[in-house]
């Protein structure tokens, strides 16, 4: 039974590194403890014609509880594996249920605890040079049946540039902290540009639009943390304490971001002063679920899969923000029913055709930028060459200043707000328009 559970948790673990995107520091020191794993995943890196990988591991101990007291240590070492390798050591494992990876002509053997110096040291160091270009994934595999692994891992990934020098990002990454750094100025633009309007028009400034102002600024401050984040750990492998505060302007950043869209679709301080029952308790799902994602966001990205429960909290982290996505939604539906109500008893047509038309825009705005950012952002992940994976980057954060540019412009504090300035004729084609069009989403 063991020997048919295996090749499954293999075949499975394989596909998820075909998922994964590429971690951001490549210098990673870490810990294994009695870990029976038949594969473990450490990271994912794109690789140039000049890229190298470094494995060190050291306090290496093997416990057998099986009767072979002294496993084979050619059994048990690391390899590289690309994705177009994927399917063929995928068929070789289907085929025979105790084939061992090590053995494949498919991956690039690096060594095995055969190579590894006497106890009580048991370490070993080498620096591999990386002779085909491409997007590898680090493994290490035990092929012995019912053997624990405990051992100290260190390992170090990076291409170098043509001067010479060392780039820990990944080929697909190393442009992200201009990419980064240069949204990030066109956010601050924006603060400014919206703190003028609001000093223009301070006299219909509500309390939204200086959360919106908020908003801003941390997205701003969280883009300039990214880019300090990635620069640093391209020249050096490590961030140096610039993760800290990007987790930290992130959870501010997100948990504002989903606050504004509930707010806004309530139609609170600039249309109602108050929130009803529902609308307060949208807001105590959404939070609490916004502080469980970025935990599960920090554990993600600060670990790696070579955790035990690494895939649980991608999945909790994906369940979250579905969850959220689609909490959201609801004030602005209920906004809509809600005025689509009022416009049939106080006489105010135009007005509330001009709110009806507002808020269904809005409502399609923030579909089509929840679509985008989750679903063609990832397919873009998924399809992109590994060299042009800051592509999809790119395409995340135009969505994402478009759809700010657009909330922004549509609630923006005028005096003279072009959906409540109507006259007589207005007022006539509004009743007309409300009685054969029912909003209906």
């Amino acid at each position: 039974m063991k020997m048919t559970r295996l090749p499954l948790f293999v075949v499975l673990l394989l596909f998820t590194a075909s998922f994964i995107t590429p971690t951001t520091a490549e210098i990673k020191s870490l810990t294994i403890s009695d870990d029976s794993r038949p594969m473990i995943l450490f990271e994912k890196f794109g690789f140039t014609q000049s890229g190298h990988v470094s494995v060190s591991v050291s306090s290496v101990s093997v416990v057998s509880s099986s009767s072979v007291p002294i496993p084979d240590p050619s059994r048990l070492g690391f390899f590289l594996m690309s994705e177009e390798s994927l399917l063929q050591v995928v068929l070789e494992i289907e085929q025979n249920p105790n084939f061992c990876v090590l053995d494949s002509n498919y991956v690039l053997h690096l060594f095995t605890f055969k190579d590894l110096s006497s106890p009580p040291g048991s370490k070993y160091e080498h620096l591999y040079p990386v002779i085909s270009p491409n997007e590898y994934s680090l493994f290490f595999v035990n092929c012995v049946p019912e053997t624990k692994i405990s051992m100290k891992v260190r390992t170090e990934m990076y291409n170098l540039d043509p001067n010479g020098s060392k780039d820990y990002l990944p080929a697909g990454s190393t442009r992200l902290p201009g990419l980064y750094f240069f949204f990030s100025l066109g956010y601050l633009a924006f603060l400014g540009l919206w703190g003028y309007a609001c000093w223009v028009n301070k006299r219909v400034v509500h309390r939204i639009h200086i959360l919106m102002a908020a908003l801003l600024l941390m997205k701003a401050l969280n883009l300039i943390c990214a880019a300090e984040d990635k620069h640093y750990v391209k020249v050096t492998g490590t961030p140096h304490g610039w993760d800290v505060l990007f987790y930290i302007f992130q959870f501010i950043r997100v948990v504002l971001l989903f606050t504004v869209i509930v707010l806004i679709g309530t139609g609170w301080s600039f249309l109602k002063p108050f929130l009803q029952e529902k609308e307060k308790n949208v807001l105590m799902v959404v939070v609490p679920l916004q502080v469980l994602a970025n935990i599960a966001s920090v554990v993600i990205g600060e670990t790696g899969p070579f955790i035990k429960d690494w895939v649980t909290w991608n999945q909790i982290f994906l369940l979250v923000d579905i969850v959220c996505c689609c909490a959201i939604l609801f004030p602005i539906v209920w906004s809509i029913r809600s005025l689509r109500e009022t416009s049939k008893t106080d006489g105010k047509a135009a007005r509330n055709l001009a709110k009806l038309t507002l808020f269904r825009q809005f409502y399609i705005v923030v579909i089509g930028y929840l679509y985008f950012t989750r679903i063609v952002v990832f397919a873009l992940k998924t399809i992109a060459a590994y060299k042009y994976r800051w592509v999809s980057n790119a395409a995340e954060e135009i969505a994402s200043l478009a759809f700010y540019m657009l909330m922004f412009y549509m609630f923006r504090p005028v005096e003279k707000n072009e959906y409540f300035v109507i006259d007589d004729e207005e007022e006539e084609a509004a009743e007309l328009a409300l009685k054969e069009d029912d909003f209906e989403l």
